[in-house]
């Protein structure tokens, strides 16, 4: 390999978060057993905050950046890969507390690594990466808590992102009626294309104050937090169970015990970061087969030039996309 290739680190320097392309050598990457020529990455919104500095994100300093990575073995210690294996790494501290994706070579552990699934390409898992990991996670979650397609809708909150737009399709294709939940008024074709059964707009829920309100689903994916997913406790169906993703709506949580005890709902986690291999192979394999989203290309309709990425950060952090954005590392 190169002894020099194209990173993209983040530094702390003083108070501020700088993030620039450099020249790196792979001595410079932290340790692991296992070497990918990256071929693809994605971003992501915890991208976008850590690359800028407007989220605390980063463990330590300097950094690549890039939560996500798909390419081939260059070499490894780890038994299970040799050179040239197809391979994807998504979450497990990569862009947080390990050099990520945003590198035209990746280091990491062996125990990380996912072969890639037979039916997904580089690119096709990319388009998918943690957006699509996470998805297919909290439906999996949810499935095993009791959703089912004939128990009602279903409700996804920040339909538009990378995560909303890809639980719309895959709800969408196992059967279920889906609500899609979204800020922006000219998207509601866009959803429906996705399959989305109906759409609310975020100006015009009414939140209410009872501690119980009418029921309206019997789950949800949840990816703004703060009052929605507080309203979503008080309005889920009874035994229902809510997957919390994210928090672009504020990470505080003000609800009572009452949805909890009198509906007996779940409030399921989903952390794609630290998922255990099992499952974590297991969700891959259902990404490939029965969970793949049939909209996938529309969804993940963008890809940049690694050139370009840091102007993406911007329109992500400002919600001006639709969907997933797709880094092209090398050819």
């Amino acid at each position: 390999m190169e002894r020099k290739f194209t990173a993209y680190r983040i530094h702390e320097i003083g108070k501020n978060i700088v993030a620039r392309f450099e020249q790196i050598a792979l001595e410079d990457l932290a340790a692991g057993d296992v070497v990918i020529r990256a071929q693809y990455s994605s971003v992501n919104y915890k991208d976008a905050l850590a690359a800028s500095g407007k989220g605390k994100i980063l463990r330590r300093f300097p950094l690549v950046g890039g939560i996500d990575v798909a390419g081939s073995v260059v070499s490894s210690a780890d038994r299970r890969y040799k050179k040239g294996d197809k391979v994807l790494v998504t979450g497990c501290g990569l862009g947080e507390d390990r050099d990520g994706g945003y590198a035209e070579y990746a280091r990491v552990k062996g125990e990380w690594v996912m072969p890639l699934p037979t039916g997904l390409t580089t690119l096709t898992a990319m388009m998918l990466g943690t957006a699509g990991f996470t998805a297919a996670l909290a439906l999996h979650r949810l499935e095993h808590n009791g959703l089912h397609p004939k128990g009602g809708p279903v409700v996804v909150t920040g339909a538009t992102g990378g995560v909303g737009s890809l639980a719309v399709n895959m709800l969408a294709k196992r059967g279920y009626e889906v609500v899609a939940v979204t800020g922006k008024r000219d998207a509601q074709d866009y959803l429906k294309q996705l399959g989305a059964g109906s759409i609310v707009l975020r100006s015009e829920i009414n939140f209410g104050t009872k501690p119980l309100e009418r029921i309206q689903w019997q789950g949800a994916v949840d990816n703004v937090g703060g009052d929605m997913l507080a309203w979503l406790t008080r309005t889920t169906n009874w035994w229902g169970s809510i997957a919390s993703i994210g928090l672009a709506g504020g990470h505080e949580l003000h609800t009572t015990v009452m949805p909890f005890i009198l509906r007996g709902i779940n409030l399921l986690g989903i952390n794609s970061v630290a998922t255990p291999r099992p499952l974590r192979l297991k969700i891959w394999q259902r990404l490939a087969s029965d969970l793949r989203p049939p909209k996938l290309r529309q969804i993940a309709a963008t890809t940049v030039p690694f050139d370009d990425l840091p102007a993406v950060f911007p329109r992500v952090l400002e919600g001006r996309h639709r969907g997933r954005i797709v880094v092209k590392i090398t050819g």
